[in-house]
């Protein structure tokens, strides 16, 4: 560059779609008045800069809510596109664009619909287009790569149709599946991405390629993130192995047919893991309470969980059954609003049954507790196992809200006792602060619908209040959170109990780095 010229000035925006109550089949673009300093009188979707403080997501939410009203009583995060850079030199900036799709509520969903919709003194109108009207050219009237960015969130429609149906139906799976956990919904992700390749039957180009690593970017980060660390690193797993096979000189067919067979020894090799954690915390339990040659078993061994942990289920019954210890005193806290905790209490008692019948010479104490009932579930505890939705480079662990304070309470109650997580190494996350990963929220349903079960009175008073806060005709403001996970701080946590054994943060560290690797060799240029 000519050391004259003016240097690009680097701004990171956030660009915010708003698509129709029925799935994406409208999309809202706003003309952007003459006040604004760039791109007047252009077609665009809700548009704004990133502050330093906040994430791109945090940014979406505020300037629809300045520029629209909208906020999330009228809106669901639909989805999210991969972020991408380009400069305009005709004003000399270089634009990071972090695409968001939204979904308008309707009116029976609790939203406003559009009615909702109130532009501020950014915007003139707007109106809705089809997808498929949105061109980048001078004619359209949209502001610079205004298809690029609609089409990182409708990736599918790069894709032929049975592969689009396939890649919408994977992700429409995964955004609604509220029962499974992180490993079942990494196996139906792995499932998902093997029915959009079986339905990728072009030549298998560098574009095929493109395609399909998209396809996995989406399967990540729009089906279920907050618990995708895991299916990133499954997916991360297939894409190294299929791309050995990509480079081969081979017949189309042999080709395709070849990466299909991997995908599949991929999600079958995925049943392996379980039986390996149980076997990993049988050994730890073996190590850490078996007494000496001249001491007498401890009388029973105490644990408490909570939530819903098919590898937890297990390992506990496993590791009982090899220990010389012939009573389990096990304590699960119920996990409201769904209750997942009740649900494995079940679970685990019709499992004792059938493993222990009535002739062994062992037994079970299984005491049910409400969430709020964590301090006193943690007396004389030996162990406080955790499952992991999420692990971060640094060792903390984003599992089911309820964690941290069952924690706090056994390290207060109970200090000698052990915090253990159970988890597939595969839930090791990339580098990154843990604040820069959004917490769901759920539907408020969920929690209010257990009020109006048991009868609670006044619940239609904050249900109406919740309904109208923030507009100008209260003073106040109600919400009702549903929010599923938590962190538990590493400091907070003894051991990792995996697959590979018994692991400590160092080695969290050394695995988060080898997922950033791969992350970006795949999904970087995309």
């Amino acid at each position: 560059m000519n050391q004259s010229e003016p240097e690009f000035k680097e701004r990171s925006v956030v660009s915010s779609f708003i698509c129709s109550s029925g799935g994406a089949t409208q999309v809202a673009l706003f003309r952007r008045s003459e006040k604004v300093r760039t791109y007047q009188n252009h077609l665009a979707p809700i548009s704004g800069s990133i502050e330093s403080h906040e994430t791109p997501v945090a940014a979406a939410w505020r300037e629809l809510k300045e520029e629209t009203t909208l906020t999330q009583q009228d809106l669901e995060l639909w989805r999210q596109g991969k972020p991408y850079t380009f400069r305009d030199p005709s004003l000399r900036r270089q634009w990071t664009i972090f695409p968001f799709l939204f979904r308008l509520k309707s009116t029976w969903e609790g939203g406003r619909g559009m009615e909702g919709v109130e532009i501020d003194w950014e915007h003139v109108s707007w109106q809705w287009y089809s997808p498929e009207a949105i061109q980048d050219d001078e004619k359209f009237g949209g502001v610079p790569r205004l298809k690029e960015s609609l089409r990182r969130v409708l990736f599918e429609s790069d894709m032929n149709k049975s592969a689009s149906l396939a890649l919408r139906t994977g992700l429409e799976k995964l955004k609604t599946d509220h029962q499974s956990g992180s490993h079942e919904l990494t196996s139906i992700a792995l499932r998902a991405f093997r029915d959009v390749i079986g339905q990728m039957s072009e030549e298998i180009d560098t574009k095929w390629w493109e395609t399909a690593r998209m396809a996995a970017w989406h399967l990540w980060k729009n089906g279920r993130e907050s618990m995708g660390a895991a299916t990133l690193n499954a997916l991360l797993g297939v894409l190294a192995d299929m791309e050995e096979i990509i480079h081969q000189t081979l017949k189309h067919k042999v080709k395709w047919d070849s990466l299909l067979t991997l995908v599949d020894q991929h999600v079958d090799k995925r049943e392996e893991m379980p039986m390996r954690i149980q076997n990993s915390f049988a050994m730890y339990l073996q190590r850490n309470i078996l007494p000496t040659a001249d001491s007498t078993p401890p009388p029973s061994l105490v644990i408490l969980t909570l939530s819903s942990s098919s590898t937890i289920r297990d390992s506990i019954l496993r590791a009982f059954g090899s220990l010389p210890i012939r009573n389990l005193d096990l304590r699960i806290l119920e996990s409201r609003p769904l209750c997942e905790g009740a649900n494995m209490a079940s679970s685990i008692l019709s499992a004792f049954r059938s493993r222990f019948p009535l002739t062994s010479d062992r037994s079970l104490k299984l005491t049910v507790y409400t969430d709020a009932s964590a301090a006193l579930a943690s007396k004389d505890v030996d162990f406080v196992l955790l499952g992991a939705d999420r692990i971060s480079d640094l060792g903390s662990v984003s599992n089911k809200t309820g964690s941290l304070p069952t924690v706090l309470s056994a390290r207060y109650i109970c200090p000698g006792a052990k915090v253990l997580v159970l988890s597939e190494l595969e839930k090791v996350a990339e580098p990154g602060a843990e604040s820069s990963h959004s917490h769901e929220e759920n539907d408020p349903k969920e929690v209010i619908g257990c009020w109006l079960n048991s009868g609670m009175k006044g619940v239609d008073t904050l249900t109406g209040a919740a309904e109208v806060a923030g507009q100008d005709s209260v003073n106040y403001a109600v919400e009702v959170k549903n929010i599923y996970f938590e962190w538990v701080p590493a400091e907070l946590i003894d051991a990792y109990i995996c697959e590979e054994g018994t692991l400590d943060t160092s080695a969290i560290k050394e695995k988060s780095q080898q997922v950033n690797q791969k992350a970006d060799r795949y999904f970087g240029q995309l």
